[in-house]
């Protein structure tokens, strides 16, 4: 009887860590949501990565800097930096194509995005997360033409938010 006993407390013990987990993880995501509220104009359009199958129906610009680029990146992704962009990093893009613009959060591709906009580009969205929240939504991220699980995450404070993958700084 005093086996079953222990045996009943250790599944509580481990059922009360898997409640505790899940409910960190869920307020994470509730305060990494309203972080990005914060963050985001609400009249920039953004694209939650649930919405995107198939990227090949966008031309996809990371908008980070070189050495986050080189981390990982979404597939086919072409780099156009943030501090260094200019509208040549970005001359071969179609403008009346849609193009889906991220960052590590949304905060910089945004604003790239509003550059592209005042440029001409019809159909410019936003990746609503950044890729901290494609990766946390286990969507792949490419090293090359290689998969990977590294995520550059701009610095430790940003790292916080990433969940799934490993965090480069």
């Amino acid at each position: 009887m005093r086996q079953a006993s222990k045996k009943i407390q250790l599944y509580l013990f481990f059922f009360l860590l898997l409640f505790i987990f899940e409910n960190q993880v869920q307020a994470q995501s509730v305060a990494y949501k309203a972080l990005l509220a914060t963050l985001y104009d609400s009249e920039f359009p953004v694209l939650k990565p649930a919405e995107l199958t198939d990227l090949s129906s966008y031309q996809v610009v990371d908008t980070r800097e070189k050495e986050e680029f080189e981390v990982s990146h979404l597939q086919h992704a072409i780099w156009a930096g943030y501090d260094t962009f200019s509208m040549e990093n970005v001359a071969e893009l179609d403008k009346n194509q849609p193009v889906l613009v991220y960052c590590t959060v949304g905060a910089r591709s945004q604003e790239i995005g509003k550059k592209l906009k005042e440029e001409g580009f019809k159909k410019v969205y936003n990746l609503y997360g950044g890729l901290i929240e494609w990766a946390n939504e286990e969507k792949p991220i490419y090293h090359g033409d290689s998969l990977t699980n590294q995520v550059h995450t701009y610095s430790r404070s940003w790292g916080i938010w990433l969940t799934k993958g490993e965090k480069v700084y």
